[in-house]
């Protein structure tokens, strides 16, 4: 039997970039071929033995006249490829390879991996990015939504019908992670004292985020004891910031930030309570993480997360921008051990059962073949 060629358009690396390398994984190589075309943040070393071709085309983040050229050469690799699939990642890169492949006539699916129209900015963003995905919808066969409130969004703003949608719930990788190594960072490494109670949170120090609500909690919860400290995986164009917070508010010995690591979950494994205080969150890949690595967890309610999330039975949900109420909630799982045994036991139960790497590649694969039939 003939394989299914699909190329893969990505242009922001990070999480997508995970989701990916996850995705190909598990695909099966019997029936699929895959073509990555990317941008210059991936690392070729990266996929092999994942794809079968690997192309890059500078993309960039902001819109500017760098697309037109980027459009230019990811048509010229559509032709030559051929595929059966396109699989667009992103918006950005949504927005290239299905205007790349206006004519060609392959089948093109979309996956915004959390949209951008659902951006906590301006309205004036918002509406631009909410006509940019209107304009391009009718030039893909499928948009994959990764939980069932990216869906919801995507009818209420009309972006398309509810038979061109798809949802997806995104997962991680548990196999992998359960059969790696653990332990390979130590609390010593940081200059956290073992017997620390120590919070974090995994996530690029930016607005969407909330590292400014994350330190505001920390302050509270330093107040209340005193040999807590504070890990921050990840960099981002906060950090300055958020350093400063901790500095004049007494607390910056407490307060560890990683920048950019390949091992976050190495890092997650020294947390005591996993943090996830998101603004806007299409999913937020680091709740299953956090299940997976047995972390309570305490979330903002908003967006996607309620779908992963229940409050009370394998996480803690709290108003968005509302850091009193996280460090109440993280108090609690301090000072409450059935509690905290109660949201990792559900929350390891909950990782195995609905956000499993290999359920994401099957649903995907039954979604390509039935397109091209």
């Amino acid at each position: 039997m003939q394989k299914i060629r699909i190329l893969h358009v990505v242009q922001a690396a990070g999480g997508v970039d995970r989701y990916i390398r996850m995705l190909l994984k598990y695909l099966d190589k019997e029936k699929f071929e895959n073509i990555l075309v990317c941008s210059q943040d991936f690392h070729e070393e990266d996929y092999i033995g994942l794809v079968d071709s690997f192309e890059q085309v500078e993309m960039t983040r902001a819109i500017g006249g760098n697309d037109l050229k980027a459009i230019k050469e990811v048509r010229t690799l559509i032709k030559k490829y051929n595929p059966d699939i396109i699989y667009a990642h992103s918006s950005k890169a949504g927005a290239i390879a299905r205007v790349a492949d206006i004519g060609l006539k392959n089948c093109c699916v979309y996956n915004p991996h959390g949209g951008a129209f659902n951006m906590r900015c301006s309205a004036k963003k918002k509406a631009m990015y909410t006509a940019i995905e209107k304009v391009a919808t009718p030039f893909c066969d499928k948009i994959i939504c990764i939980s069932d409130a990216e869906k919801q969004s995507a009818l209420d703003k009309k972006i398309c019908k509810d038979d061109k949608l798809q949802v997806i719930f995104n997962g991680v990788d548990i196999e992998s992670y359960e059969s790696g190594a653990h332990g390979v960072v130590k609390r010593k490494d940081l200059n956290i004292p073992e017997d620390a109670f120590v919070v974090g949170m995994a996530g690029r120090m930016s607005p969407q985020k909330a590292p400014d609500v994350f330190v505001k909690m920390a302050k509270r919860v330093k107040d209340k004891v005193p040999n807590a400290h504070f890990i921050i995986v990840g960099n981002g164009n906060q950090e300055a910031e958020i350093r400063k917070y901790a500095e004049d508010n007494g607390f910056s010995d407490s307060l560890h930030i990683t920048g950019w690591v390949d091992n976050p979950m190495s890092y997650v494994e020294l947390f005591d309570v996993a943090c996830l205080l998101s603004r806007w969150e299409g999913f937020g890949l680091a709740l299953p993480e956090y299940m997976m690595a047995g972390k309570p967890i305490v979330a903002s309610k908003v967006d996607a997360i309620p779908n992963i999330i229940q409050d009370g039975e394998n996480g803690l949900l709290v108003k968005v921008d509302d850091d009193v109420g996280a460090s109440n909630a993280v108090m609690r799982i301090y000072q409450e051990d059935e509690l905290k045994d109660k949201l990792v036991t559900q929350g390891l139960e909950d990782v195995h059962n609905r956000f499993n790497a290999r359920r994401v590649s099957e649903e995907h694969g039954k979604l390509f073949e039935k397109i091209i039939k």
